[in-house]
């Protein structure tokens, strides 16, 4: 699947700048940023709810943009459900194949099919009004996988559910995912449903693609400040400092620290020529292990218990503020000066004006 030069405008705004993005085939592709980042006007693009303003997208190099919902071989999954309430689980499933035409022995044995995957079977013969909101969600999936399309797209189809029920249903896609070798395009504000599903992750702000590829990239070599700052929790440390050049190493140091660059680091960021820097350091590279890493101080303010691990909040002697994820048996209580040690190698460098990162 490939986006090329994919605009959209609604009048004179510009919502969406030229995109350019290649999907391989069989990836779980996750489109995720902050409300308003063009997110779902991407998808919706993709399913042919939006029109085309610019360029065009092509399956399998066959341009689909200008083609209705129906000539697209994609099935869809909506936030709200969408529902029959008047039609039982089964019907609501078999809908669309019905409008189709598709015969009725094939019909029933695809419902069978999907309701047993999703785990619905004994719902079947129930109307929507009698479900629960994660059973709601089962058969909205239910209805687009009875399709059987060669690309499914899901617009935030989680956040109506409480906590529990998210991580239930992010169990299910995952494993609806490794079962079906479909392409699969699911748009999400929650960066963790976006680390745990996707394969790809393509991160947007503004109508902009600010990066893309694999959870694990995007979490420890980021492009920029805001992609550091919206994959991750707890959310990455962003403190000021100054890189300055002693006994033949580049250190970083700020109010309250001075911490060495790893080697590799360094030689990536010397050629920079940056003084002024932001540093990127993510709570869990923060531990009470003085030996493995560069000493820092930190006043411990608030202690967060999340069970096996407990953030704490700490700031630096100019006040700035510091995460600092721990195991709970070993965290010190609110109210003390701590002794802390930073993972050098972890270290991000960002430019404090371009917040790129170096």
């Amino acid at each position: 699947m490939v986006f090329e030069h994919v605009t959209k405008r609604f009048g004179s705004l510009e919502v969406l700048p030229p995109i350019d993005l290649t999907l391989e085939n069989g990836e779980f592709t996750v489109l995720v940023g902050p409300s308003g980042c063009g997110k779902s006007t991407t998808l919706r693009i993709l399913a042919g709810l939006e029109q085309l303003s610019g360029g065009e997208i092509y399956f399998d190099d066959r341009a689909i943009g200008r083609l209705e919902p129906k000539e697209r071989d994609i099935a869809m999954v909506f936030q709200d459900y969408a529902l029959y309430p008047h039609m039982n689980v089964a019907r609501n499933m078999s809908f669309g194949l019905r409008l189709a035409r598709v015969p009725r022995p094939e019909i029933d044995a695809r419902v069978q099919r999907v309701a047993k995957m999703l785990s619905i079977t004994h719902l079947l013969e129930r109307k929507p009004a009698e479900l629960s909101g994660g059973q709601r969600q089962r058969v909205a999936m239910g209805r687009a996988l009875v399709r059987d399309a060669s690309t499914f797209l899901f617009d935030e189809p989680l956040s109506n559910l409480d906590a529990k029920l998210r991580a239930q249903m992010r169990t299910e896609l995952g494993e609806m995912r490794d079962r079906l070798e479909k392409n699969m395009v699911y748009v999400t504000h929650d960066q963790v449903e976006a680390m745990t599903l996707g394969d790809r992750i393509v991160v947007m702000n503004e109508g902009v693609v600010q990066q893309q590829g694999t959870p694990e990239e995007l979490f420890k070599r980021p492009n920029n400040k805001f992609v550091a700052g919206f994959i991750g929790s707890p959310a990455i440390n962003f403190i000021d400092g100054m890189l300055v050049e002693e006994k033949g190493r580049l250190w970083a140091r700020g109010a309250g620290f001075l911490l060495p660059l790893s080697e590799e680091t360094a030689n990536r960021v010397r050629p920079h020529k940056a003084s002024d820097v932001t540093l990127g350091i993510r709570p869990s590279s923060i531990n009470l292990d003085t030996d493995s890493g560069a000493p820092i101080e930190l006043q411990v303010v608030v202690s967060e218990y999340l069970g096996a691990q407990t953030t704490l909040v700490t700031k630096l002697p100019s006040g700035e503020e510091v995460l600092v994820e721990l195991p709970s048996a070993v965290s010190p209580r609110p109210g003390t000066l701590a002794a802390f040690a930073v993972v050098t190698d972890d270290i991000l460098i960002f430019d404090r004006t371009t917040t790129l990162r170096l």
